[in-house]
């Protein structure tokens, strides 16, 4: 039963996470997935049910912003296709790399939410000593990987993910250095969920093209980082331990991170998705400014609403409840679901089938999320779960990405929008 109670947490971070980052499909970039981020962030913290936590909900929301929206940066169009290449080496290629880039989403942001939770009044975290670390660790990866090495993975787009790699090295680095060690395993294990969750997604999008399925695959695959990075983060946290005492978020510290989280990283997203000039882009607009400038009005009055409802909510507080971080969350959903229906189009007749699926999901998670209890209670929840195989997960993970690279091989036609990175001829 405590097994079968854990999982559910485990299952409910995965839910709302990967719901928000099948959203983040329709807007991309590191603003999308801080927002995606956010909402992750505060399905941990509303699963979690740590009294604790909730003072500290603002700061901890904004990081798992930061930490998961950095990673946006990469650019992976070209390795999808590498994985429906006719030979092994391409293919495999192309799987492992989605690992890579994956893997990258959920050391980092993992990383940086489990010192969040770490940061207290018995373990002060040093993040400008983190922040210069690994952002030297970015700079010089960069240079030695790309500039000196040229060790490329998706010429001739950019190679973003050279950087990434060396701030997450420096991140490693830096909770080893301190004896961050809860932190560390839940950036080892978002790392696995979400490194895994993007190669089995691709898997699935090429699958279900090849069935010609009738359904937006891409969104699977988004849906399937989200859900298995969020799985993953939410194993880690759930199955570490933490200090026991905390000191609630000061003013100035909620301030900043309500600012990050009701204004920064929305206005971020609106800046690239719904602007007249970037509208005026889209087929559903057919270059109609007047509709556009409607469209893009529509959406910050959405966000104002989103910070009515949240300022009231939260005015002259400094110390916050389940009931604040429900309606932090929920409005946070919300508004972006509605801007993923407005960037698509379909209060202009555009209907795409994924959709509903959203509400859906957060339908299926709120009843749930009433029924679950924090996992937290479950005696000591590494118990359960005692033995950390690191490298046997790693490993495993591993041959089962090569396994779906082996799969596809076994199919005899040509994979329409395949890239070859490797000429065999």
């Amino acid at each position: 039963m405590k097994t079968n109670q854990l999982i559910l947490s485990i299952l409910l971070v995965g839910i709302a996470f990967g719901t928000a980052w099948a959203i983040r499909g329709q807007f991309g970039h590191e603003p999308g997935a801080a927002f995606a981020g956010m909402i992750g962030g505060a399905a941990l913290l509303l699963v979690a049910r740590r009294t604790e936590w909730y003072h500290k909900m603002l700061p901890v929301i904004a990081i798992s912003a930061i930490g998961w929206g950095t990673t946006g940066m990469i650019s992976y169009g070209m390795v999808t296709g590498y994985c429906k290449a006719a030979d092994l080496l391409n293919s495999t290629y192309g799987f492992l790399s989605l690992f890579v880039i994956g893997g990258l989403f959920g050391l980092i942001g993992g990383g940086l939410v489990g010192l969040s939770l770490t940061s207290g009044s018995s373990t002060k975290v040093k993040w400008a000593s983190l922040l210069a670390e690994m952002v030297a660790g970015g700079v010089i990866a960069y240079f030695f990987l790309i500039e000196q090495v040229e060790l490329l993975m998706t010429p001739p787009r950019n190679e973003s993910w050279a950087i990434c790699l060396g701030a997450g090295a420096a991140m490693v680095w830096h909770l080893l250095r301190n004896g961050h060690t809860s932190a560390l395993r839940v950036a080892f294990y978002a790392m696995l969920g979400a490194g895994f969750g993007f190669s089995f997604g691709n898997f699935l999008q090429i699958s279900g093209d090849l069935l010609q399925i009738h359904f937006n695959m891409w969104n699977v695959m988004e849906y399937n980082i989200g859900f298995w990075g969020g799985s993953g983060m939410a194993y880690g946290v759930f199955t570490s331990e933490w200090p026991k005492r905390y000191e609630p978020a000061g003013k100035n510290e909620n301030l900043l991170s309500l600012l990050m989280i009701l204004l920064i990283f929305p206005l971020l997203v609106w800046k690239d998705a719904f602007r007249v000039s970037e509208l005026m882009k889209s087929s559903f607009i057919q270059n109609d400014t007047s509709r556009a400038v409607f469209l893009s009005i529509l959406t910050l009055l959405i966000l104002a609403v989103l910070n009515i409802i949240v300022g009231l909510k939260l005015k002259g507080k400094e110390r916050f409840g389940q009931q604040e971080l429900l309606i932090l969350f929920l409005s946070l959903f919300c508004t972006y679901i509605l801007w993923s229906y407005l960037i698509t189009g379909i209060f202009m007749g555009v209907v795409r089938y994924e959709q509903p699926l959203y509400v859906l999901n957060v339908l299926v998670f709120l009843p749930l999320y009433l029924k679950s209890v924090t996992p937290f209670h479950l005696t000591h929840s590494r118990d359960l779960f005692p033995k950390d195989r690191w490298a046997f997960y790693f490993f495993t993970i591993i041959a089962a990405i090569i396994l779906l690279s082996l799969v596809l091989q076994m199919i005899p036609e040509k994979l329409p929008g395949a890239n070859i990175r490797f000429p065999l001829q």
